[in-house]
């Protein structure tokens, strides 16, 4: 029996092999070689598109399918920058051994995290997520561990190896972003499609239901923050390997404000929504800065507040709703001009 795709699927696919063909594209139209040039520089703010797609994407597991708000998913953002910096750089291991080294840490951290903060709900919970992100800032800055971490100069320097360096090999790192974000959404997708995402989800419209369901919702909630912790720490080591360094600024609660802008915008609860804030967020953000400079931030503000206004639930969430309106409608009108023949 053969598997009708849905038309989201179809949408999916046409979205990858567009972003595929992009760096080609740009490079017809500009007349310039796809490795230099604005070929090169659209193929860099989408790299960044797609690791803050991955972030967004982790916090989304928390916020949008959980309930739990978060102010320290920073932390795991950041962390997984410093691991990868710290290993590639000081323990001189390969890059995969470091890659590794980072889902360690990050379930460590994210077990750790959970079992403390889990026990308080609410905005006590806000609070003690922010005070374990915090907590790792300051130990980031700390000039007694100035050789690992750099202190508030930051990891600088972090040796890549050559055949995915963002800047030689750009065209090469692009792909293997894009791969990146692509198999987190789908490591996601099934998450959020299986039985325990189906409880997540359970927990987040009513937990006192879920619970007397039988479900131990401590248990869920804390798979929800690792996995999250896990895929924010993986893009964290991204970003450090985008950049060539990691700081301090990673592990700061503005970082953990752009995963909840970049949710909000997009639409909680959908994953594709909060991959479509981070394009947003970066590339509104990147035009705003060149059309008005420093004041782009007042500029962001009035554009957030209107997209809150006129797309209450996100760009993706408001399109859901009332695309079903409309389909509702157009099969409503359909039937009665059946009827009338």
């Amino acid at each position: 029996m053969i598997r009708k795709i849905p038309p989201a699927g179809w949408a999916g696919a046409a979205l990858v092999a567009g972003l595929c063909l992009f760096p080609f594209a740009m490079a017809l139209i500009t007349g310039q070689p796809v490795g230099e040039g604005a070929p090169k520089f659209w193929q860099g703010m989408l790299i960044q598109v797609f690791i803050l797609a991955v972030y967004a994407m982790s916090y989304d597991l928390l916020m949008g399918y959980t309930g739990i708000l978060s102010f320290g998913h920073a932390l795991f953002f950041g962390t997984g920058s410093y691991v990868l910096g710290m290993m590639l750089k000081h323990a001189g291991w390969p890059l995969w051994q470091a890659a590794l080294m980072i889902v360690v840490v990050a379930v460590a951290q994210s077990l750790i995290v959970g079992v403390l903060s889990l026990r308080v709900s609410g905005v006590y919970l806000t609070m003690v997520t922010l005070a374990f992100a915090q907590m790792f800032f300051i130990l980031a800055e700390a000039t007694d561990f100035r050789e690992w971490t750099g202190a508030e100069d930051g990891l600088q320097g972090i040796p890549i190896p050559s055949w995915i360096s963002p800047t030689d090999q750009r065209l090469r790192f692009y792909f293997v972003a894009l791969g990146f974000a692509l198999v987190m959404y789908l490591l996601a997708r099934r998450v959020v499609s299986s039985p325990t995402g189906a409880v997540m989800v359970a927990i987040r419209e009513n937990e006192p239901r879920a619970r007397m369901l039988g479900y131990n919702t401590f248990v869920y909630k804390l798979i929800a923050i690792t996995i999250s912790g896990v895929m924010a720490a993986l893009a964290g080591g991204m970003n450090a390997i985008w950049n060539l360094n990691a700081n301090t600024a990673m592990l700061g609660v503005g970082t953990t404000i752009n995963a909840l802008l970049m949710t909000i915008i997009g639409g909680a609860g959908s994953l594709v929504g909060p991959m479509l804030g981070a394009g947003v967020l970066q590339l509104l953000g990147y035009w705003l800065n060149a059309a008005f400079g420093p004041r782009w931030p007042l500029i962001f503000g009035v554009v957030y507040i209107l997209i809150v206004l006129f797309f209450p639930y996100g760009l993706v969430g408001t399109w859901r709703l009332r695309g079903a309106g409309l389909l509702a409608l157009w099969r409503r009108r359909l039937g009665e001009a059946r009827q009338q023949v």
